[in-house]
């Protein structure tokens, strides 16, 4: 794999972006070096390259992305990977709100706690939060996977249309057209196959204690 270090330092968001789209034409991973919690870092960004971000990133990491890999080594700020259709983005911390927010496919995952409205509006896909999630969330989701192994807060499910929510901490509140059940065995070997992928270390009987959030029709 050929590698391209990017030092975000003196770069705005334009240049930094501009920088990151032409290499990954030539690049297989590029590395970005001193981020410095930028916002929009690889905003619509196409094609099957890997991005390792040195750092904090802010707003809108991979909103709209279609193919990369992004994996963030600290935090993230609200919305990540807000609508991509397709690729991943991996925050180690913690991230704000809207994590997932409006994904057609692909995967967001975020090692640590999630503020609010986690996966809102989200179409397809999948969101993995490995820590506690604020308040609605899942707010009007239309479809895919929200996988939160901590708590939850109020009004979960808020409006949900289609789509599952998978839960394995506490959930404070349901919101409208949302109802609890119990996991199915077909849940638990889904959810335990895309876990592992993502190193989250679960033992079966987390597994059996996942409570699933969907629509009451």
């Amino acid at each position: 794999m050929n590698k391209y270090i990017i030092d975000a330092e003196n770069m705005d968001e334009k240049e930094l972006n501009r920088a990151i789209k032409e290499q990954s034409a030539y690049y297989d991973k590029l590395i970005i070096k001193n981020p410095q919690s930028r916002h929009n870092i690889c905003a619509g960004l196409i094609g099957d390259v890997e991005i390792e971000i040195d750092g904090s990133a802010g707003y809108f990491i991979g909103t709209m992305i279609n193919g990369p890999k992004i994996h963030v080594a600290h935090n993230a700020g609200w919305f990540v990977g807000d609508n991509m259709t397709k690729g991943e983005v991996i925050i180690e911390g913690t991230t704000g709100d809207g994590a997932g927010q409006g994904i057609y496919d692909g995967t967001v995952v975020v090692k640590g706690d999630a503020g609010s409205r986690t996966g809102e509006i989200m179409k397809g896909g999948t969101v993995i939060i490995g820590g506690n999630s604020g308040f609605m969330a899942g707010l009007l989701m239309m479809g895919g996977k929200l996988i939160i192994l901590g708590d939850v807060a109020d009004d979960a499910g808020e409006s949900i249309m289609r789509g599952n929510i998978y839960v394995l901490g506490k959930v404070k509140s349901l919101g409208k057209n949302a109802v609890m059940k119990k996991t199915t065995l077909e849940d638990q070997k889904e959810l335990k196959e895309i876990l592992t992928k993502y190193d989250f270390e679960l033992t079966d009987i987390d597994y059996t204690n996942f409570k699933k959030i969907t629509n009451y029709q």
